[in-house]
């Protein structure tokens, strides 16, 4: 524990509190005595003032009186009268030897003790004295109460973040540990494993959210490669078995080399692609591309895939058309955008079925840029919608027709490149494939 983060932070700020809390108390202790003395010497000047307009208006008997009278109240002020040879005439200061001005003197008090006496000693008419004074005991016993007062509070400072560095440290080091076990967990290939969150919605519930998403993205992604290897197995056994059949038909008639030579080359051909294309999904992925990005106008490129496309949509029998393209340019990769658009034009020209017709859109609102492509053919069912967009995924369950399955797997990889998003609609009938950038991304065209 004590060699946890928490217990150094919460020794640091204890040091640091007790630290504050002594020069507090310096500092007050000298302002308050400094305060104190000023009071303390303020009012024995205007006594002495008081006493030397008594003695210009009464004389000598008139100050001994008056002397006499203050000794007999309690709580006042301590004097003394001397005469010119230094004689005491009246007070219990009568008998000190005084310097004229400020002086602190040491008075008998009973029993046998002494005390400290401050005092102010003033010249009267005739070599006459006036001694005026008061007890420093007043200040030392405020001195001594407020460092009594700032030692329990420097104490209680202390024990106080001893007491709060031990719990903030046990329950730090609880929920760290917490973080740490389900890391050892995941260590030791328990990926279903979480950070578990208090729910107080403080640091590390935060952090642990964070991770908890991290360990579910990093799952995802660990599933997905399984997935990818098995696919990948089953998808290149089938090409790579029809290869060596033809390779071993074409060594046993030598006739036919020439034919299954071209077959050999075809389906190595479909294997290459394949291979092609996971490295340039891996690339995308990676974030290889995005040192291309420039301003690229998503109505422009609509209108070169349109205008490349239409006319092998006529000889299907299908319709392709730009029903409307706003201008919106988005920072990106002109090359990867028109590959995605492509992708999926291709893929509704290839399912949407004869005489089906495609329409291509590019709109923008204040939130966000659309470029859609929508059909009228037999749609997509709901179930299946997210599924096409990983990578090997085919409708047809039985793979007899050509693909791999990494068309929409491609465009899934280039719009999240571009912090966009895509989706299937349904678009009754039909389906609608839409790809939907946010405003920061875009900025209108003049």
């Amino acid at each position: 524990m004590f060699r946890s983060t928490g217990a150094r932070l919460a020794a640091l700020y204890t040091a640091g509190f007790a630290l504050a809390v002594v020069i507090l108390g310096v500092i007050t202790l000298f302002s308050t005595r400094s305060g104190l003395r000023a009071q303390f010497d303020g009012r024995i000047q205007a006594e002495s003032s008081a006493m030397v307009l008594e003695y210009g208006s009464e004389g000598l008997q008139g100050v001994v009186e008056a002397v006499h009278e203050r000794d007999r109240t309690p709580g006042s002020l301590d004097y003394g009268v001397q005469g010119p040879a230094g004689e005491p005439l009246a007070g219990r200061l009568a008998s000190l030897r005084a310097p004229l001005g400020w002086s602190v003197l040491d008075e008998p008090a009973p029993p046998g003790g002494r005390e400290s006496v401050r005092v102010l000693t003033v010249a009267l008419p005739g070599g006459r004295r006036l001694l005026v004074g008061d007890d420093e005991e007043r200040i030392e016993a405020l001195d001594g109460a407020l460092l009594r007062g700032f030692g329990a509070a420097f104490l209680g400072v202390v024990v106080l973040g001893v007491a709060g560095g031990y719990g903030l440290s046990r329950n730090l080091n609880r929920r760290l540990g917490a973080i740490s076990g389900t890391a050892e967990a995941i260590i030791d290939g328990d990926l279903t494993r979480r950070v578990p969150v208090r729910g107080s919605d403080d640091d590390l519930d935060r952090l642990a959210q964070s991770i908890n998403r991290m360990l579910d993205r990093i799952a995802a992604l660990m599933d997905s490669l399984r997935q990818v290897s098995n696919d990948v197995a089953h998808d290149l056994r089938t090409p790579l078995t029809r290869l060596r059949q033809k390779l071993e038909g074409a060594a046993a008639a030598p006739g036919g080399r020439e034919q299954a030579i071209e077959g050999a080359l075809a389906d190595l051909d479909a294997i290459l692609e394949t291979f092609a294309a996971l490295l340039r999904i891996a690339q995308i992925e990676g974030g290889a591309r995005r040192a291309g990005f420039r301003s690229c106008d998503l109505a422009e490129i609509a209108r070169t895939v349109v205008d490349a496309f239409a006319p092998s949509a006529e000889e299907a029998g299908q319709t392709l058309e730009l029903a409307q393209a706003d201008a919106v340019a988005v920072d990106g990769d002109p090359e990867l955008l028109t590959q995605m658009l492509v992708n999926v034009v291709e893929n509704a020209l290839r399912h949407a079925g004869p005489g089906a017709r495609i329409v291509v859109t590019v709109t923008r609102t204040a939130e966000a840029a659309v470029m859609s492509v929508t059909d009228n053919g037999p749609g997509v069912a709901e179930a299946e919608r997210a599924k096409v967009f990983d990578r090997f995924y085919r409708l047809e369950a039985s793979r007899s027709t050509p693909g791999s399955g990494l068309g929409l797997a491609l465009v899934a990889a280039v719009v999240r490149l571009h912090g966009a998003d895509v989706r299937l609609l349904d678009a009754q009938p039909g389906v609608e494939a839409r790809v939907t950038f946010p405003a920061q991304h875009w900025r209108s065209t003049t």
